[in-house]
């Protein structure tokens, strides 16, 4: 097993070939149905991949589900069912039909009940005993089931109304629970100096800056030792030397980044693969950024290349949230709106890294002016005129004027800068500067007319050159919105008639979208229905 010191190069620049894209989303929780802002977090990491995979890089995306927990034994208990039986319905109803349902195009998905996990995790641990970074020891502290989390001062509040005179959790409002057990304790608080010369000497290891400093403060403030068993249940993974405690559930889900691509069983892959890009919700950015990188040091492994913290989704204001009635079933908007249209609302209206609102209202407002009007307008009259003027044949361009060339120079600069954004992860302004595109080309039409050039004779040559810069811009769109909106450009991508020439749309170089002249002359369309169709309603 590879044992080097932590690195994080930053991911602006395309990535040496042969080296490896590795990228996750946290492994969700299944205690109840997955909302909206699971799905946010899915589409985005399933984005990021879908660029690299495209892109040439060595890409891998890892999603999947933490299923472990006394959350979960409780509910197993309460349905009359084994906490497996529970899970394994969870999982099948629920998350895995939200990759199908929002085109995530995972590499994988693991599970912590899977034997893979269960073993690995256990040499895991099994090291870091043997290597004298866990002791035993007693530990009284409130917890929340909810979060399956020892709570901090600062998440303790006075309740209110029926838990009156009782310490509630402040994100779940529900009383905490006084514990008091034998566990066993990770030496965090040896980490303290090697996190902060970590986040000193790789400063983009936690993004967006916000969340750098939130990690900082939190880790100069001193570091307790971190409990890291429980042994009043036993739904879990048995410590390997001590089998009356089951390993905390939080710090079993972290290990999932590296077992699922085979620390312990497959040294190959996890040295191809390894280290890996972390995509988390704000609120366990501790977990990741804190306990998790120290246990990496701990074990001789690399720390992770970067952790980026996105947002809160809010409705009403609030975080959304299944246990205070303001989560939203993804397939709400899906089967109103359609997938591609969720996955472009969500990644293009917030600033990735910053809190978000939803609402119906702008959903609807953004579908019919950027997708429906703008986008798919383009699309479709582009087509619908190279069918009408030149029998559905692609025609050549002739001499290109400066509007022309302005077109192409458009192309040009999205297609760098949205690729230089992706490697920030700024999905939003990825989208912004390829939509410079569609705006261009909407435009570019309205000036040039080609509905009066087709009327005159001698301006053939001339609706040549618009009709062929409107459909090879419509070209480059189709590859680099194809990792935002895979349905859609799919379509536009089949209706162009360019596979026979330029292969299927997924194996398109997304870096070289924006060369112009990649569609030849002489290309075959096809009629193409509305890409976003009008929608009666908006809930």
């Amino acid at each position: 097993m590879r044992q080097t010191a932590p690195r994080f190069p930053p991911r602006i620049d395309p990535m040496p070939a042969g080296e490896s894209f590795y990228i996750t989303t946290p492994i969700y929780y299944p205690s109840d149905v997955p909302h909206i802002g699971h799905g946010y977090t899915s589409v985005a990491v399933d984005t990021l991949a879908r660029w690299h995979r495209q892109a040439g890089d060595d890409t891998w995306m890892l999603t999947g589900t933490d299923e472990h927990g006394q959350k979960m034994l409780r509910a197993a208990a309460a349905n009359n069912v084994t906490p497996q039986e529970w899970v394994d319905k969870l999982v099948g109803e629920s998350w895995f039909p939200l990759l199908k349902t929002l085109d995530v195009a995972n590499d994988d998905f693991i599970r912590t009940t899977q034997e893979r996990h269960e073993k690995n995790v256990q040499v895991f641990f099994q090291k870091l005993y043997d290597a004298g970074y866990i002791y035993a020891g007693e530990y009284e502290a409130l917890y929340c089931v909810g979060c399956e989390e020892f709570k901090p001062e600062s998440e303790i509040v006075d309740g209110t109304g029926p838990f009156e005179g009782l310490k509630v959790c402040a994100i779940h409002s529900k009383p905490l629970e006084l514990l008091q057990e034998k566990n066993y304790f990770f030496k965090l608080s040896e980490f303290q100096d090697r996190l902060l010369e970590l986040y000193k000497t790789e400063p983009d290891f936690v993004r967006p800056d916000s969340a750098r400093n939130e990690v900082v403060s939190f880790v100069s403030q001193g570091l307790k030792d971190l409990s890291i068993s429980r042994s009043t249940f036993d739904w879990g993974i048995p410590l390997p030397w001590d089998e009356s405690h089951v390993i905390y559930v939080w710090v079993d889900a972290l290990l999932n980044y590296v077992t699922a691509v085979g620390y312990g069983s497959d040294e190959s892959t996890f040295d191809r693969r390894w280290p890996a890009y972390h995509v988390v919700g704000k609120d366990i950015l501790r977990f990741h950024a804190v306990i998790w990188p120290a246990l990496l040091m701990a074990a001789g492994l690399d720390v992770p290349k970067g952790v980026f913290a996105h947002g809160w989704l809010l409705v009403g204001g609030e975080k959304m949230s299944k246990s205070k009635l303001t989560g939203i079933a993804p397939t709400e908007i899906t089967d109103v709106f359609g997938s591609d249209a969720y996955r472009f609302y969500f990644l293009s209206a917030i600033a990735f890294g910053q809190d978000g609102s939803f609402s119906w209202e702008d959903l609807s407002a953004r579908y019919q002016a950027e997708l429906a009007n703008g986008f798919g307008n383009l699309a479709s009259r582009t087509i619908a005129m190279i069918e009408k003027y030149f029998e559905g044949v692609v025609p050549e361009a002739s001499d290109y004027t400066d509007a022309d060339l302005a077109i192409q120079t458009t192309v040009a600069d999205a297609a760098s800068k949205a690729d230089a954004a992706i490697g920030h992860f700024r999905i939003d302004e990825a989208i912004h500067s390829i939509w410079t595109i569609v705006d261009a080309l909407n435009g570019y039409i309205t000036e040039n007319e080609p509905w009066a050039l087709a009327r005159d004779e001698a301006q053939r040559a001339r609706l040549g050159t618009v009709l062929y810069t409107c459909a090879e811009g419509l070209r480059a769109l189709a590859v680099l919105l194809s990792p935002v909106m895979p349905q859609s450009t799919g379509k536009l991508w089949e209706a162009l008639g360019v596979e026979g020439s330029l292969g299927a749309l997924a194996a398109q170089p997304i870096r070289e979208a924006g060369a112009w002249g990649a569609l030849k002359p002489g290309t075959t369309v096809s009629a193409l229905a509305p890409l976003f169709p009008r929608v009666e309603q908006t809930a």
